[in-house]
C-alpha cells in the first residue's frame, strides 16, 4: 500500500525554515510581552521578536526587535533555547515555518510602549503567564519559566 505525500505549493512562500529571534526579558519577577498585530498569532501575547536581517547577529537582532516593538533598551546576554513556529492556512497546508531563537535580555532602560507590529506592550507577573490568564502564543509560558530559572541560577533579575 502506498501513501500519497502532499507536497505544498512552494511558489507563494519560502520552502525552508526562516530564522527569527524572540527577546525574553524578565525584570523583578515580571516578563515583557507584546500583543501581536499581525499574523501569525495576531491578537496573542508573546515575546517581542522578528526576523534576523542578513548579516545581523542573533544578539543584535534580539536587541533591535526589543527596541522596535517595545521602546525598551536591553542587552542580549545569550541564547536560551529555540522553538519552532508553524502556521497553516484554513485548508491545512503548511504556510510558514520559523525557527525562533529565544535570547535572554537584561533591561537597561525604558518603559514599554507598543511600536512596530505590536498592538500593546506590557509587563506581566510570571504567575499571570504561568496560569495563562491571557491568550499566549505557543511556548511562551515554558520559555518564560525557563528564562526565570536561568536568571535565578545566575543571580540576576
Amino acid at each position: 500500500m502506498s501513501h500519497a505525500v502532499v507536497v505544498p505549493d512552494t511558489s507563494s512562500f519560502h520552502a525552508y525554515p526562516r530564522a527569527a529571534v524572540i527577546s525574553v526579558l524578565i525584570k523583578d519577577d515580571h516578563v515583557l510581552l507584546v500583543r501581536r498585530a499581525n499574523p501569525p498569532d495576531a491578537g496573542f501575547w508573546g515575546f517581542p521578536g522578528g526576523k534576523i536581517e542578513f548579516g545581523e547577529t542573533i544578539t543584535r537582532a534580539a536587541e533591535r526587535e526589543l527596541r522596535e516593538e517595545t521602546s525598551i533598551i536591553g542587552k542580549a546576554t545569550g541564547v536560551l533555547t529555540s522553538v519552532d513556529a508553524f502556521s497553516q492556512d484554513e485548508n491545512g497546508p503548511l504556510d510558514s515555518h520559523f525557527v525562533l531563537v529565544a535570547v535572554l535580555c537584561r533591561w537597561r532602560s525604558g518603559q514599554p510602549h507598543a511600536g512596530d507590529d505590536a498592538l500593546e506592550a506590557r509587563w506581566f507577573a510570571l504567575d499571570e503567564v504561568d496560569e495563562a490568564r491571557v491568550t499566549l502564543s505557543k511556548d511562551v509560558a515554558e520559555v518564560a519559566r525557563y528564562a526565570a530559572a536561568q536568571q535565578q541560577k545566575e543571580g540576576c533579575s
